[in-house]
């Protein structure tokens, strides 16, 4: 199994970069089998097109607009995540949304895809996340790692130095 986690989204508006951060913070806090990629998607948009070539699963982590409370993590699956083209303003607006639908297009939509999400707080600019979005971060990335393990993907902690 070829699996890819991007974590998604714009570190200078506050909760909308929760997918870098959390992506981030497993890549410092676990190690993962080779069979996996954890990529700092950032804002790049359609140039992560070529990153779901040849692969058979694929999870997303982003601050996402479930219409709850924010603070809520939930997951989506296969069809349900958004793939539809919507209007822009300019060519930096392209999201998630657009991606799937290019991936679609393209044929290189993988087998599996999994949107796990949080629903953000605030989405002013700032280089921090909300304080209740920051709480959230050890739910949310375990969650991420429980979908991997539902995978057959095992990460291993690492360790602390020894001080």
């Amino acid at each position: 199994m070829n699996i890819a986690v991007f974590g998604i989204g714009n570190i200078l508006l506050s909760d909308d970069g929760v997918g870098v951060h959390a992506v981030n913070k497993l890549i410092s806090e676990y190690t993962f089998p080779g069979n996996v990629e954890l990529i700092d998607g950032g804002t790049k948009g359609l140039d992560l097109l070529p990153l779901f070539e040849n692969r058979d699963r694929v999870l997303i982590v982003d601050a996402a607009n479930f219409n709850k409370e924010p603070g809520t993590i939930d997951a989506v699956e296969g069809d349900r995540i958004p793939s539809f083209l919507s209007q822009k303003l300019s060519v930096h607006q392209i999201g998630l949304p657009d991606m799937l639908f290019a991936a679609r297009l393209m044929e290189i939509m993988p087998p599996e895809i999994c949107l796990i999400g949080i629903q953000p707080l605030s989405m002013e600019t700032s280089a921090e996340m909300s304080e209740l979005i920051s709480g959230k971060m050890g739910d949310l990335t375990g969650r991420v790692l429980e979908k991997l393990k539902e995978w057959g993907v095992k990460a291993v902690p690492v360790k602390a130095p020894i001080s």
